[in-house]
């Protein structure tokens, strides 16, 4: 069957309402929202190597709950992709909120979903984070490609 239009919309939506499950802390909805493929990958938002795999216990879930106390989040969806059972989402996750120990502020990141469909729905397959959703300056990034410390 097809993937249309409306199957994008409906991605889009829950993958809305899982950035802000997540901002908010509430990695239970998330996981209502968000199924994740076995061989799922992650490029996180805070750098370092590919991830793979979703940890699903129970430790795993409280701490990734714990490094988030609050805040919003919306979804706005520059492009969407689609090739036989696969729909990728290009987005910004635009959204604030209180992460770690740090103030409410700004955490907006691009991202890219990676969907597979399958015979019981959607399941993410890989996500791709980062928060250059704001111009940075050429040397910001050279440094942080260097991996050095920077602010």
């Amino acid at each position: 069957m097809p993937i249309t239009d409306e199957d994008i919309a409906q991605l889009a939506r829950d993958a809305e309402a899982a950035a802000v499950a997540i901002i908010r802390g509430d990695m239970r909805t998330y996981l209502s929202l968000i199924r994740h493929a076995e061989d799922y990958t992650l490029l996180p938002p805070f750098g370092g190597g590919a991830r793979r795999g979703f940890d699903h216990s129970e430790e795993a879930v409280e701490a990734m709950a714990n490094q988030f106390q609050g805040g919003e989040a919306t979804l706005e969806l520059v492009r969407s992709y689609v090739s036989g059972d696969l729909a990728v989402l290009v987005a910004i996750e635009r959204q604030h909120g209180l992460v770690l120990d740090l103030p409410d502020q700004d955490w907006s990141l691009r991202v890219t979903l990676v969907f597979r469909r399958d015979s019981d729905g959607w399941q993410l397959a890989h996500r791709h984070a980062d928060p250059l959703s704001h111009p940075v300056q050429p040397g910001l990034v050279a440094a942080l490609a260097r991996g050095e410390p920077v602010g």
